[in-house]
Protein backbone atom coordinates (compact mmCIF):
# COMPACT_ATOMS: atom_id res chain seq x y z
CA UNK A 1 0.00 0.00 0.00
CA UNK A 2 2.60 2.28 0.82
CA UNK A 3 4.92 1.44 -2.65
CA UNK A 4 1.44 2.01 -4.01
CA UNK A 5 1.12 5.72 -1.95
CA UNK A 6 4.30 6.93 -2.96
CA UNK A 7 3.66 6.27 -6.97
CA UNK A 8 1.28 8.41 -6.52
CA UNK A 9 3.68 11.08 -4.95
CA UNK A 10 6.24 11.22 -7.77
CA UNK A 11 3.77 11.80 -10.16
CA UNK A 12 1.93 14.70 -8.12
CA UNK A 13 5.47 15.83 -7.61
CA UNK A 14 6.64 16.86 -11.24
CA UNK A 15 2.81 18.51 -11.64
CA UNK A 16 3.31 20.58 -8.79
CA UNK A 17 6.97 21.52 -9.47
CA UNK A 18 6.86 22.28 -12.71
CA UNK A 19 5.73 25.16 -14.95
CA UNK A 20 5.16 25.60 -18.40
CA UNK A 21 4.57 23.00 -21.22
CA UNK A 22 5.91 19.63 -21.32
CA UNK A 23 9.55 19.19 -21.41
CA UNK A 24 13.03 17.30 -20.32
CA UNK A 25 15.13 19.04 -17.55
CA UNK A 26 18.41 17.70 -15.44
CA UNK A 27 17.78 17.87 -11.98
CA UNK A 28 20.11 17.65 -8.89
CA UNK A 29 19.75 14.22 -7.48
CA UNK A 30 21.69 13.08 -4.14
CA UNK A 31 22.14 9.59 -3.57
CA UNK A 32 22.06 8.47 0.36
CA UNK A 33 23.96 5.26 1.12
CA UNK A 34 22.93 3.90 4.43
CA UNK A 35 23.36 1.07 6.76
CA UNK A 36 19.81 0.54 6.53
CA UNK A 37 19.57 1.00 2.51
CA UNK A 38 19.67 3.53 -0.22
CA UNK A 39 17.72 6.89 -0.01
CA UNK A 40 17.65 8.83 -3.54
CA UNK A 41 16.82 12.54 -2.97
CA UNK A 42 15.72 15.13 -5.87
CA UNK A 43 16.47 18.57 -4.91
CA UNK A 44 14.25 21.25 -6.07
CA UNK A 45 15.04 24.18 -8.43
CA UNK A 46 12.67 26.41 -6.29
CA UNK A 47 15.31 26.70 -3.31
CA UNK A 48 18.87 27.25 -4.92
CA UNK A 49 20.27 28.50 -1.89
CA UNK A 50 19.60 25.22 0.09
CA UNK A 51 19.91 23.03 -3.25
CA UNK A 52 23.56 23.93 -3.66
CA UNK A 53 24.48 24.00 -0.26
CA UNK A 54 23.40 20.50 0.02
CA UNK A 55 25.70 19.31 -3.21
CA UNK A 56 28.56 21.12 -1.83
CA UNK A 57 28.05 19.01 1.26
CA UNK A 58 27.50 15.81 -0.25
CA UNK A 59 30.13 16.31 -3.04
CA UNK A 60 32.68 17.47 0.11
CA UNK A 61 31.39 13.76 1.79
CA UNK A 62 30.38 15.89 4.84
CA UNK A 63 27.97 13.62 5.53
CA UNK A 64 29.51 10.71 5.68
CA UNK A 65 29.19 8.47 8.89
CA UNK A 66 26.90 11.03 10.39
CA UNK A 67 23.79 9.05 12.14
CA UNK A 68 20.02 9.54 11.72
CA UNK A 69 20.23 11.20 15.36
CA UNK A 70 16.30 12.06 15.79
CA UNK A 71 13.62 9.40 14.48
CA UNK A 72 10.14 9.95 15.26
CA UNK A 73 7.43 7.02 13.50
CA UNK A 74 4.81 8.52 11.36
CA UNK A 75 6.80 11.82 11.34
CA UNK A 76 10.43 11.85 10.48
CA UNK A 77 13.83 11.05 10.30
CA UNK A 78 16.19 13.44 10.49
CA UNK A 79 20.04 13.76 10.24
CA UNK A 80 23.16 16.17 9.51
CA UNK A 81 24.50 16.73 12.74
CA UNK A 82 28.36 15.98 12.27
CA UNK A 83 29.19 15.74 15.99
CA UNK A 84 27.06 12.69 15.33
CA UNK A 85 30.05 10.86 13.81
CA UNK A 86 31.80 10.08 17.20
CA UNK A 87 28.41 7.81 17.68
CA UNK A 88 28.74 8.08 21.67
CA UNK A 89 26.14 5.42 23.02
CA UNK A 90 23.31 7.13 24.59
CA UNK A 91 24.92 10.52 24.00
CA UNK A 92 22.10 13.33 22.37
CA UNK A 93 22.97 14.93 19.36
CA UNK A 94 21.52 18.05 17.12
CA UNK A 95 23.00 20.42 18.22
CA UNK A 96 26.37 20.37 16.08
CA UNK A 97 26.27 21.46 12.34
CA UNK A 98 28.11 24.19 10.34
CA UNK A 99 27.97 27.85 11.73
CA UNK A 100 26.46 29.02 8.70
CA UNK A 101 22.42 29.74 8.40
CA UNK A 102 20.65 29.55 5.10
CA UNK A 103 18.29 32.06 4.35
CA UNK A 104 14.51 30.54 4.23
CA UNK A 105 13.18 29.47 1.11
CA UNK A 106 9.39 29.26 1.14
CA UNK A 107 7.33 28.10 -1.80
CA UNK A 108 3.65 27.65 -1.42
CA UNK A 109 4.10 24.73 -4.16
CA UNK A 110 6.78 22.89 -1.63
CA UNK A 111 5.46 21.59 1.54
CA UNK A 112 5.85 18.18 3.63
CA UNK A 113 3.95 15.40 2.24
CA UNK A 114 5.33 12.12 2.77
CA UNK A 115 8.97 12.09 1.15
CA UNK A 116 9.43 15.96 1.71
CA UNK A 117 12.99 16.53 2.58
CA UNK A 118 13.60 19.67 4.62
CA UNK A 119 16.20 21.81 6.88
CA UNK A 120 16.06 21.91 10.82
CA UNK A 121 16.07 24.40 12.23
CA UNK A 122 16.39 26.46 15.69
CA UNK A 123 13.34 27.93 17.25
CA UNK A 124 11.29 30.72 16.61
CA UNK A 125 12.12 32.55 19.71
CA UNK A 126 16.02 32.70 18.73
CA UNK A 127 15.54 32.98 14.77
CA UNK A 128 12.52 34.61 14.23
CA UNK A 129 13.34 34.99 10.54
CA UNK A 130 13.45 31.24 10.21
CA UNK A 131 16.56 30.70 8.89
CA UNK A 132 18.02 26.98 8.57
CA UNK A 133 20.49 24.82 9.68
CA UNK A 134 23.83 24.89 7.56
CA UNK A 135 23.73 20.98 7.13
CA UNK A 136 20.64 19.27 9.22
CA UNK A 137 18.04 17.93 7.43
CA UNK A 138 14.96 15.62 7.88
CA UNK A 139 12.61 13.62 5.52
CA UNK A 140 9.05 13.21 6.34
CA UNK A 141 6.89 10.19 6.90
CA UNK A 142 3.85 11.64 8.02
CA UNK A 143 0.63 10.17 8.31
CA UNK A 144 -3.21 10.15 6.57
CA UNK A 145 -4.73 13.50 7.34
CA UNK A 146 -8.48 14.48 7.87
CA UNK A 147 -10.61 18.06 8.01
CA UNK A 148 -10.47 17.85 11.38
CA UNK A 149 -6.29 17.21 11.83
CA UNK A 150 -5.67 19.93 9.00
CA UNK A 151 -7.84 22.45 10.87
CA UNK A 152 -5.25 21.92 13.80
CA UNK A 153 -2.79 22.43 11.69
CA UNK A 154 -3.92 25.77 10.57
CA UNK A 155 -4.41 26.87 13.87
CA UNK A 156 -0.64 25.63 15.24
CA UNK A 157 0.66 27.53 12.03
CA UNK A 158 -1.07 30.53 12.46
CA UNK A 159 -0.66 30.55 16.44
CA UNK A 160 2.90 30.48 15.41
CA UNK A 161 3.11 33.01 12.91
CA UNK A 162 1.19 35.51 14.94
CA UNK A 163 3.78 35.03 17.95
CA UNK A 164 6.84 36.53 15.20
CA UNK A 165 4.62 39.59 14.24
CA UNK A 166 2.91 37.60 10.89
CA UNK A 167 -0.43 38.55 10.97
CA UNK A 168 -1.34 36.55 7.44
CA UNK A 169 -3.97 34.08 8.07
CA UNK A 170 -2.86 31.14 6.27
CA UNK A 171 -5.14 28.15 4.83
CA UNK A 172 -4.13 24.92 2.85
CA UNK A 173 -4.98 25.53 -0.75
CA UNK A 174 -7.26 22.50 -1.65
CA UNK A 175 -5.13 20.86 -3.86
CA UNK A 176 -2.67 20.45 -0.91
CA UNK A 177 -5.30 19.34 1.10
CA UNK A 178 -5.91 16.88 -1.47
CA UNK A 179 -2.73 15.40 -1.21
CA UNK A 180 -2.23 15.34 2.67
CA UNK A 181 -5.78 13.29 3.17
CA UNK A 182 -4.69 11.07 0.53
CA UNK A 183 -1.03 10.53 0.70
CA UNK A 184 -0.08 12.20 4.09
CA UNK A 185 2.53 14.32 5.41
CA UNK A 186 2.87 16.59 8.73
CA UNK A 187 1.42 19.69 7.68
CA UNK A 188 1.55 21.80 11.14
CA UNK A 189 5.35 22.36 9.71
CA UNK A 190 4.34 24.27 6.38
CA UNK A 191 5.32 28.06 6.14
CA UNK A 192 7.88 26.82 9.20
CA UNK A 193 10.60 25.23 7.34
CA UNK A 194 12.05 25.04 4.02
CA UNK A 195 11.25 22.14 1.92
CA UNK A 196 14.01 21.61 -0.49
CA UNK A 197 13.60 18.25 -2.05
CA UNK A 198 11.74 15.06 -2.08
CA UNK A 199 12.54 11.24 -2.04
CA UNK A 200 12.18 9.66 -5.42
CA UNK A 201 13.66 6.22 -4.55
CA UNK A 202 14.08 4.17 -1.35
CA UNK A 203 11.03 5.50 1.25
CA UNK A 204 11.16 1.88 1.99
CA UNK A 205 14.28 2.73 3.93
CA UNK A 206 12.61 5.15 5.61
CA UNK A 207 9.37 3.70 6.90
CA UNK A 208 12.39 0.67 8.21
CA UNK A 209 14.16 3.56 9.67
CA UNK A 210 10.96 5.07 11.19
CA UNK A 211 10.12 1.86 12.92
CA UNK A 212 13.39 1.60 14.89
CA UNK A 213 13.35 1.18 18.71
CA UNK A 214 14.11 4.76 19.84
CA UNK A 215 15.58 5.88 23.33
CA UNK A 216 13.78 9.08 25.18
CA UNK A 217 15.84 11.20 22.97
CA UNK A 218 14.34 9.87 20.04
CA UNK A 219 17.88 8.31 18.76
CA UNK A 220 17.45 4.67 17.20
CA UNK A 221 18.91 1.97 19.82
CA UNK A 222 20.91 0.83 16.80
CA UNK A 223 22.54 3.10 15.22
CA UNK A 224 21.27 4.16 11.58
CA UNK A 225 24.27 6.35 9.79
CA UNK A 226 24.67 7.52 5.96
CA UNK A 227 27.51 5.80 4.76
CA UNK A 228 28.47 7.86 2.16
CA UNK A 229 26.51 10.16 -0.70
CA UNK A 230 26.72 10.39 -4.34
CA UNK A 231 25.83 13.29 -6.45
CA UNK A 232 24.83 13.32 -10.15
CA UNK A 233 21.81 15.37 -12.53
CA UNK A 234 19.25 13.28 -13.91
CA UNK A 235 16.58 13.79 -16.78
CA UNK A 236 13.20 14.04 -16.10
CA UNK A 237 9.97 14.53 -17.32
CA UNK A 238 8.00 18.24 -16.67
CA UNK A 239 4.61 18.29 -17.86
Amino acid sequence: MKSFLYKIILFLTLIFCSTGAYATSRIWHVKLVTNRGEIVLMLFDQTPLHRDNFIKLAKDGYFNGVLFHRVINNFMIQSGDPDSRERKPGKLYGKGGSEMNIPAEFSPQLFHKIGAVAAAREGDDINPFRESSGSQFYIVEGKIQNEESLSNAENRINVRNRAIGKNTFYKFPDSIKEQYMTIGGTPHLDTQYTVFGQVVSGMDVVHKISDLDTDSNDRPMDDVFIISTYVYKKRIKIF
